[in-house]
């Protein structure tokens, strides 16, 4: 087995990125996910220590103070980070960790974990990417709206990351993230222009 690895994974909201992480995690025994830290509360069904460690906000800053995060970020009007002692007691035990962070994160990250490996995900289309915010049932359009625009400026730094993933197909994303993790490569070859043509739309530059 390879030396265990940091691997940040992104992606704008609505783009599938938990739905696979969590299919990626039951099917390989030798990966873990960080559980963050957040200022945000708790949605219907989430568990504390499982989806997030739910903190106030004078919590969390104590935690920055205390160096405790790898790296933190403001995120939709609420504070997120991902904790150091963790995701180093996995490295130790061999597994290796993957980090549910954005673009901001992924930065800081690369300072603690030069080695470490970034993959984006994109929607095939910005028309794809509503449809899924809609059918999330979660929020009304005046906020799916602040989403697809949020969402073009995280694209917009998707040129950051080591791998493209297109979720345009579960299954094959899927492979596709597994075998960057354990390969360095996704499965489908895509051509560079094929991702060009997908960013442009997304972007709103075609």
């Amino acid at each position: 087995m390879n030396n265990p690895n940091v691997y940040v994974v992104a992606a704008p909201s609505g783009g599938g990125k938990t739905s696979l992480i969590n299919a990626l995690l039951k099917m390989d025994d030798q990966i873990r996910l960080s559980v963050s830290h957040t200022t945000r509360p708790a949605r219907p069904g989430e568990q504390d220590g499982v989806h997030y460690h739910f903190i106030g906000e004078p919590a969390f800053q104590s935690l920055i103070l205390e160096n405790a995060f790898l790296e933190h970020a403001k995120v939709f009007d609420h504070r997120y980070g991902t904790g150091r002692q963790a995701v180093e007691q996995q490295l130790a035990a061999g597994f290796d960790v993957i980090l549910d962070i954005d673009w901001q994160g992924a930065r800081q990250i690369r300072e603690s974990f030069p080695l470490c490996r970034s993959i984006f995900m994109i929607p095939p289309s910005l028309e794809d990417l509503h449809q899924r915010l809609v059918a999330r049932g979660q929020d009304s359009e005046e906020v799916i709206q602040r989403r697809m625009r949020d969402a073009q400026a995280e694209i917009s730094h998707s040129n950051e990351f080591d791998h493209l993933v297109i979720n345009d197909d579960f299954d094959n994303a899927l492979l596709d993230l597994h075998s960057i993790i354990r390969s360095g490569q996704p499965a489908r070859q895509i051509l560079e222009g094929e991702y060009r043509e997908i960013l442009a739309e997304l972007l709103g530059t075609r």
